[in-house]
């Protein structure tokens, strides 16, 4: 009878998303995608699992059959087998393709695993969701002292500054960063989070004293946005741009602003990108 493997399994189509991306955000998971007739599968597969058993448990090896996942092979553009793609925290790091030699293996192996850096940024999130904020600011910070754009810490970091409306710091944090969706939504965030402070019912009387007024309908907008009232934020942005005046683009950018904060699954999202677009052209 084969000897259990507790940290080698297969995966489906279905279990997928537990099995790698959920469970990725605790371990490591190696993915290696191969099939049955494939000969350098047989030669890599082996040296895969000899070393997640020696690692025992620093990280996990999922193994899909693309005969059997022919749609998440090409989810992940696998083109030719195998192909080994490593994820952490619910992203893919690294891939290779190919049965490269034991060596090389190990050496990329050890290229997806957390540095103590990173295990410092775990160190800070457990921090924040203990309640101690202070903590795990100070840890973030001496992550980035050493690495300035270590993203993880950069993100969280930047996070914690929005929500103490310390919007300037936080945008200069995230300006040392590659653009990336999370990235881009926190930017968007501390920009609107930027009008938290504003008083909507001055800026309404504004409004009303010069209903033309493109920068007092702009910042109102702002400032609905930062108290989450979307829809009438967008509504005062889109009339901006629809009158295609000196502020249009300014407009147009919160909006932007509004739909990374929402993100692209949002009803407000995709009517009110559509209005845009319209106006627009």
């Amino acid at each position: 009878m084969d000897q259990p493997r507790p940290f080698v399994r297969d995966a489906d189509t279905a279990d997928f998303p537990q099995a790698v991306l959920q469970r990725s955000y605790e371990v490591p998971v190696v993915v290696d995608f191969w099939a049955e007739w494939c000969g350098p599968c047989k030669v890599l597969g082996p040296l895969l699992e000899k070393a997640t058993e020696e690692a025992n448990g620093a990280f996990e090896l999922v193994k899909v059959d693309v005969d059997q996942n022919q749609e998440l092979a090409g989810e992940f553009a696998v083109q030719g087998i195998p192909t080994v793609i490593g994820f952490r925290d619910g992203v893919a790091v690294s891939r290779f393709s190919g049965a490269v030699p034991e060596p090389a293996l190990r050496t990329w192996l050890e290229g997806i695993m957390p540095t103590e850096l990173d295990k410092m940024v775990d160190e800070a999130r457990d921090a924040v969701l203990a309640g101690d904020e202070m903590r795990a600011e100070a840890i973030f910070r001496e992550v980035l002292a050493a690495t300035p754009d270590h993203a993880d810490a950069a993100t969280s970091l930047a996070a914690l500054l929005i929500a103490r409306n310390e919007t300037d710091e936080a945008l200069i944090i995230l300006g040392k960063l590659a653009p990336t969706p999370e990235v881009e939504r926190l930017q968007s965030a501390a920009r609107l989070t930027a009008a938290r402070g504003s008083d909507v019912a001055d800026l309404e009387a504004a409004l009303d004293a010069d209903a033309d007024s493109e920068d007092a309908r702009i910042e109102l907008a702002k400032a609905l946005a930062a108290r989450g009232e979307f829809e009438p934020a967008l509504d005062h942005l889109l009339t901006v741009v629809r009158a295609k005046g000196p502020k249009k683009d300014d407009a147009r950018l919160a909006m932007v602003d509004i739909f990374g904060v929402l993100g692209e699954d949002h009803p407000l999202t995709a009517t009110y990108r559509r209005q845009l677009a319209s106006a627009l052209y």
